[in-house]
């Protein structure tokens, strides 16, 4: 580890005991948590001595983006597929407002305007500094590490809409977690979903049409990327509808399982 402003091959999560919001280091099983001050992303950081088992916190998205996330769809020729569409040339690039992001185990609230919400798992990409015009073999230099995604996405709403802004960026409509791996080997990453514990998604990063390198590049020509932007990446094919009352984790190999609840209000 590091104790200057980036933190090196470590699992880093953003947790609450009932006060306000702090910054950890998960350990290799998942199970313990070392409380640090400051934010890693922007300042040095340092062990405050004081731990906690994951069990008996609460955790928060690891991170909530500062400006932006950037959204790829159809980069996964099957879903693109089973959604009757054609795999763009170019990445397909949509913005998610960072009011969407909820953490593990935060409800997902499924709106009255619409009656049929889907999961979508995906690899996220956290930006770790101010960047544009990235080229596809820097990128690496660029990212801050990785988390699981769920976008989720009401698809009478995306349809109806003809753009996507709604359909996929309501409150809650964007939980990310448990917490960003600083290093990880993205190349053939197993990403997958489970509805009340029945898998529904299974594909792997290595079916990707467009690499996280090209991502990067196309996003930061386009728009400057801020330290703590998101870039979600494209799901597998798979996805269906979920109902109030559904659980649904979204679990990418070498990071862990974000889970999620889904509700609808005035309903048990």
């Amino acid at each position: 580890m590091s104790t200057g402003s980036r933190v090196w091959a470590v699992r880093i999560c953003r947790f609450t005991t009932g006060d306000d919001p702090q910054f950890g280091l998960v350990d290799g099983a998942g199970e313990k948590i070392a409380a640090i001050s400051g934010d890693p992303l922007y300042t040095r950081i340092e062990l405050t001595g004081e731990t906690h088992r994951v069990e008996e916190v609460r955790l928060l998205a690891p991170v909530i983006p500062r400006s932006k996330v950037v959204a790829i769809g159809r980069n996964y020729a099957d879903h693109a597929a089973e959604m009757g569409s054609q795999v763009p040339e170019q990445p397909m690039m949509f913005f998610i407002p960072n009011t969407a992001v909820v953490g593990p185990g935060d409800p997902v609230v499924i709106p009255p305007m619409t009656t049929q919400v889907s999961y979508e798992a995906e690899l996220a990409v956290v930006i770790g500094r101010l960047c544009k015009d990235v080229a596809a073999e820097d990128a690496s230099g660029v990212i801050f590490g990785y988390t699981c995604a769920n976008d989720v996405t009401a698809r009478d709403l995306q349809k109806s809409d003809g753009q996507w802004a709604r359909a996929k960026g309501m409150d809650t409509f964007c939980p990310l977690g448990p917490w960003i791996e600083t290093e990880l080997d993205t190349a053939d990453l197993r990403v997958s979903s489970r509805l009340d514990g029945e898998t529904r998604q299974s594909g792997t990063t290595a079916d990707m049409v467009h690499g996280i390198g090209a991502l990067v590049e196309h996003a930061s020509a386009a728009f400057t990327l801020l330290p703590g932007d998101v870039i979600l990446t494209g799901t597998p094919a798979g996805v269906g509808l979920v109902e109030p009352g559904q659980r649904v984790e979204v679990e990418v190999e070498g990071i862990g399982v974000l889970a999620n609840p889904f509700v609808r209000p005035g309903r048990d």
